[in-house]
């Protein structure tokens, strides 16, 4: 089984190449350019450093969503583009999901976390039992005050939503509480093919033909058009 595992959904950008149970190569990039201009130069790597032929791959796994849209956007087109060349279907990975997956194992609960600005963030609440990850809450977009009051338990944070709002989480968060690594706060696609090889086992792909980002929001452009048409 081959998987070639793709996420463009924040600053980082990764790419990796999974194969029977591990990984044969795996490119970060943390440029600051945007994903247009180096998403493909890193598969391209990829190709070369694991001596890939991009037809013997099984699937793509793709962040779906939520997170930067442009970012969404470049990396669903590239996955939707290589899956309709290659007649390859893709494994849709909840971004939420893909970053929890960062700290498989911890024994409480997960709450991943993206910056949404003005004090909200792309968050969901996770568990693992045994390496499977058992959704508590599916990701959404909360004020830090809305999430705050949904953990009653110890958790975890992670993601760049720790570094907007760390001191808020510290003085609000009324129960233990931890935060990852800092090299935990970004998708890794190295971390999250394993997950999409376990939705793939589940049947849980789909059509390139049918693949979609889940943005989860309107972008502020359309939001602000939106509120423009309604005080028209």
């Amino acid at each position: 089984m081959k998987i070639l595992a793709i996420d463009s959904s924040s600053v980082a950008g990764s790419v990796c190449l999974y194969e029977d149970g591990e990984i044969k190569a795996e490119y970060i990039t943390l440029d600051k350019r945007t994903h247009s201009e180096t998403l493909l130069p890193l598969i391209d790597k990829l190709k070369s450093e694991a001596n890939l032929d991009l037809s013997s791959i099984d699937a793509i796994a793709i962040t779906g969503g939520p997170g930067s849209y442009t970012g969404l956007r470049i990396g669903g087109a590239t996955a939707k583009g290589l899956g309709l060349a290659l007649d390859k279907p893709i494994i849709n990975v909840p971004t939420m999901e893909a970053l929890a997956y960062n700290v498989v194992g911890a024994d409480t609960l997960v709450c991943p976390m993206m910056d949404a600005r003005k004090e909200r963030v792309f968050t969901g609440l996770y568990k693992f039992n045994d390496g499977n990850v058992e959704v508590i809450k599916d990701q959404c977009v909360l004020t830090i005050d809305e999430l705050v009051d949904e953990i009653d338990e110890p958790v975890v944070f992670l993601g760049d939503g720790v570094d907007a709002y760390k001191e808020m989480l510290d003085e609000k968060v009324k129960v233990e509480h931890s935060f990852a690594p800092d090299d935990s706060n970004y998708v890794k696609a190295s971390s999250f093919v394993f997950l999409a090889k376990k939705y793939m086992d589940d049947g849980k792909i789909e059509s390139a033909r049918d693949h979609k980002p889940d943005y989860l929001m309107l972008s502020q452009a359309e939001r602000e058009l939106k509120e423009k048409q309604k005080n028209d």
